[in-house]
């Protein structure tokens, strides 16, 4: 098993999920202003059952393709959010994320920029890996310009791909390179 200590930013820290953190996740599961931006797996809505099932899933740590961190408040280590690595190829070295944050008020405020740079420090010199992806829907304004903040360059459309609403609307996958995010850093000094 892979061990991940704490990642502190200037406002945030990436830490360990905690059995506490269950009624911050089930604040955001079943809400649909936050969840319509995420994946297929919430198509639906959630028990408590399925959320407790993840919630035990990232606490045993088994999966060596899949590794998850807390967004939390620097100073009181309060749940925010999430940023996981949902797919983790080794022989490629690839990692596929995702980030939510579950609380609605603190969006708009730049904890998610953080997260993700946060995330990429994390990938790109602890783990050595050469490209963090991920896949968002065209709609999700919010999150495009962030990932383009945070050094993201489009790679590509699937036109059409996601049904939300009664519409279909495209998916944008996005990707970040070492070296990209070596110059992003470099300039950043």
């Amino acid at each position: 098993m892979l061990f991940m200590p704490r990642i502190f930013g200037s406002n945030i820290m990436l830490r360990e999920y905690k059995i506490e953190d269950l009624p911050c996740l089930r604040a955001w599961v079943n809400d649909p202003e936050i969840v319509d931006n995420l994946s297929d797996i919430f198509l639906h809505a959630h028990s408590l059952n399925e959320t407790e099932r993840f919630l035990q899933m990232v606490l045993e740590g088994t999966s060596e393709t899949q590794k998850h961190f807390v967004i939390a408040d620097i100073q009181t280590e309060e749940y925010i959010g999430q940023i996981d690595i949902i797919k983790l190829d080794w022989k490629n070295r690839i990692a596929t994320m995702g980030i939510v944050i579950g609380k609605k008020h603190l969006l708009g405020k730049g904890l998610g920029a953080e997260a993700i740079k946060l995330l990429e420090s994390f990938v790109f010199d602890r783990l050595n890996l050469n490209k963090l992806e991920l896949s968002l829907r065209d709609y999700n304004k919010r999150a495009y310009k962030c990932y383009l903040k945070c050094g993201f360059v489009e790679e590509g459309r699937s036109r059409q791909a996601f049904y939300i609403n009664g519409h279909y609307t495209d998916v944008i996958f996005m990707g970040i390179l070492k070296e990209e995010y070596n110059k992003l850093r470099d300039l950043q000094k």
